[in-house]
């Protein structure tokens, strides 16, 4: 009788360990963004937006992206989403406050940025269209899909923010969608704990550098 020897699927205690070791990184990561002088910060945003620029290239009217609005310590996104507007790139933001009849959203939602005077404050303060959203759909119309992370490792695994937002939101991205993180270089780890749902990146864009994990799967 042949015996299996693949690797038994995770308990509900082994999910628990791992989503505890996710929430130790998330702080300690987040202790150590807010620890940065904001001087070092600042320069950080600019490399990364280069290293972006030359990723992006020449890009035209055609081309969707998505991307997350930053806030507070997170690496910041305002520059990118100014300068791809200016391109007259269609960049879809998450909505993530209620629809205008107070219901709340069925799932991850996305709509266009027009401008800062069209955007509101949403849960968690961070910024939003101040529009009633496309779908989750929308997605597909993106070629990249810039995705909030606090570490991934040089494979592509990411450590989210908690709560899976964008895990459930890029089932619903194109198939030749290329993702990518915006990280600080120290946020780049060998290794990472990993669960069944979480979603691997493509690029992860420091201020040094611009890594494809696909080389490395």
């Amino acid at each position: 009788m042949a015996l299996s020897l693949g690797l038994m699927p995770p308990s509900q205690s082994d999910d628990r360990a791992l989503a505890g070791a996710k929430d130790v990184l998330r702080d300690a990561v987040r202790r150590r963004r807010d620890a940065r002088p904001a001087e070092q910060r600042a320069a950080d945003d600019l490399a990364r937006l280069r290293g972006l620029q030359e990723l992006f290239g020449h890009p035209d009217g055609g081309t969707t992206v998505a991307c997350y609005l930053s806030t507070g310590s997170e690496p910041s996104t305002t520059r990118l989403v100014a300068w791809l507007a200016a391109q007259d790139v269609r960049v879809l933001l998450p909505v993530l406050g209620r629809r205008a009849d107070g219901s709340r959203r069925a799932g991850p939602d996305w709509d266009l940025y027009r401008g800062p005077s069209r955007l509101r404050r949403g849960p968690r303060g961070i910024p939003e269209p101040d529009a009633d959203g496309l779908g989750p759909a929308a997605l597909a119309r993106a070629s990249v899909v810039v995705v909030a992370a606090l570490a991934a490792t040089p494979r592509g695994d990411r450590l989210g923010t908690g709560g899976g937002w964008y895990d459930r939101a890029l089932e619903h991205a194109g198939d030749g969608a290329v993702t990518v993180a915006l990280l600080n270089d120290d946020e780049v780890m060998p290794t990472l704990p990993v669960q069944a749902w979480d979603r691997r990146v493509d690029v992860l864009a420091t201020p040094t550098r611009l890594l494809s994990t696909l080389e490395e799967r």
